[in-house]
């Protein structure tokens, strides 16, 4: 771990169940290709469905142990220092093996130096502030109106968790889901992402160098042609409890659905559609500064993205002018392939299509892979079921602008959007911007900052077509357990009334 050499000498990152590699069939190996080279760069090995048994079955073993065991054996039981000891010990070697985590980011997702170095600060952030709120679990001692009874609210952990994670934001959002499963007494199967399998892996790694047991953890891969049948089969899998899916609505909703047919929980983020809404009081050079970067960072490939911008008609004129003057000192980057990036242009030529004007660049390649930063001017009016950009996520380095007459009108262009995971707003009067926040039909809303937003300490996780369910801090720990309400009757309690 993490790359083994196959048969044929190829490096591959293996399958690993309990603390251990597993074999690799070379026939069962396929490469992770760079978009900048076409070349690539490793390999993977897939997962058949004996081997996702394996993996369950290991997990549950490794979450309950032996019954009664006063060894407190199975994760389930591991003390709350011991759990915040080892996220802890975790956290400092994302710290230590910084190089090793910014080469696999950028070698697997092409993306720049600067986004992969800080995936690894929110990363250690996001370790450190869960392994602080482990020993916070805390149950109840409810009331009880029956006399001689004393009643327990235990918080217990859900049991093994399937977790899948996406590509763009590889570390950190694997991690975060991973460490809060495992923070709450859960053992954890990952799905890790065909397009990120290294990134993925040496987050098993770390853990398992930071003293977690085996079997807590395991991994593997599937090809995307057997990526259904693979998620299927683990979803189905009896020992599998709870499933945690990063990724697009379209893929959530196969995720909802099929969780749904085994009973099974949801913890989902899904894709956003993010507004950005510039008021006639705020600073127009740092909004127009934020919504750029926004729009462009990581190739617009992040779900909070800027991906709308919302202008009152007061003050456009003068903020498209420096909002282009913004957007031309953005690079923009490149996707991970090719098919991001044709989504994304082909999005931009059909609004050019439709005679929509572009303030900044169009529907063309800037480098290989990457399309030029965009700003496109559409109506308000316009029926989303009309032009893709109005409410189709675009992935890309581009953002619609709308102008508008009122507050209100702008609150009801933002909140018609399907999706509800982040917006912002940009304002000087807080008195105004926290009135509007709180009407927006969103996860969560920043004022006066760049979308792409989050905190170690708050609560993240969108609302309508963007998911459910909250990570991060105690919010995350909570999604992974769940209450148990026992009672004790003594001799004096009162005899119930039986029927007969």
């Amino acid at each position: 771990m993490p790359l083994k050499k196959d048969s044929q000498g190829r490096s591959v990152v293996p399958l690993f169940i309990n603390g251990a590699a597993l074999p690799i069939d070379p026939s069962r190996v396929q490469p992770v290709t760079s978009s900048i080279t076409d070349e690539p760069v490793h390999h993977y090995a897939t997962a058949d469905l004996a081997a996702c048994d394996q993996a369950c079955d290991v997990a549950w073993q490794a979450f309950s142990g032996n019954v009664l065991d006063t060894g407190r054996s199975g994760w389930k039981r591991a003390s709350a220092n011991t759990r915040r000891n080892i996220i802890t010990r975790a956290a400092d070697l994302f710290e230590e093996r910084k190089e090793e985590l910014i080469k696999a980011q950028m070698d697997e997702t092409s993306c720049q130096k600067g986004w992969a170095m800080n995936n690894i600060q929110i990363t250690v952030a996001y370790l450190r502030e869960i392994a602080n709120c482990v020993s916070g679990i805390k149950g109840e001692i409810p009331t009880i109106d029956k006399p001689d009874t004393f009643a327990f609210v235990f918080k217990e952990p859900v049991g093994p968790v399937l977790v899948i994670p996406p590509w763009n934001a590889a570390l950190v959002l694997a991690t975060r889901a991973i460490t809060s499963a495992l923070g709450a007494g859960c053992s954890v199967v990952l799905k890790a992402s065909e397009l990120s399998p290294l990134t993925h892996s040496l987050i098993v790694d770390i853990y398992h160098q930071a003293g977690l047991p085996a079997g807590v953890l395991n991994s593997l891969q599937a090809s995307r042609e057997n990526a259904a049948e693979i998620t299927e089969h683990l979803i189905a899998n009896p020992h599998i409890r709870k499933i945690e899916f990063i990724g697009s609505a379209a893929v959530g909703r196969i995720i909802g659905a099929t969780a749904a047919k085994y009973l099974k929980p949801v913890l989902m983020e899904l894709g956003g559609k993010g507004p950005a809404i510039v008021l006639d009081d705020a600073n127009l050079q740092k909004a127009a500064v934020l919504c750029a970067k926004g729009a462009t960072l990581h190739h617009g490939q992040i779900c909070f993205s800027t991906e709308r911008i919302i202008v009152l008609e007061k003050i456009a004129k003068q903020f498209q002018e420096l909002l282009v003057k913004a957007m031309e000192k953005e690079q923009g980057g490149q996707a991970i392939h090719s098919g991001i990036a044709e989504k994304a242009r082909d999005i931009l030529q059909e609004a050019k299509d439709n005679g929509n004007e572009f303030l900044i660049g169009g529907p063309e390649m800037a480098v290989k892979n990457g399309v030029k930063p965009s700003i496109v001017v559409v109506d308000p009016k316009t029926p989303k079921d009309q032009l893709r950009i109005v409410d189709e996520e675009t992935f890309g380095p581009s953002a619609s602008l709308y102008v508008v007459d009122s507050d209100s009108e702008a609150l009801r262009l933002a909140n018609s959007s399907a999706y509800g995971l982040n917006a912002t707003i940009h304002s000087t009067n807080m008195e105004r911007a926290l009135k509007m926040g709180r009407e927006l039909e969103y996860g969560q809303v920043h004022v006066n900052c760049i979308s792409v937003y989050t905190s170690p300490t708050g609560p993240q996780g969108g609302v309508k077509g963007s998911g459910w369910g909250r990570q991060n801090a105690g919010w995350g720990l909570e999604e992974f357990v769940r209450e148990k309400f026992i009672t004790y009757h003594g001799a004096d309690a009162d005899v119930p009334v039986t029927a007969g």
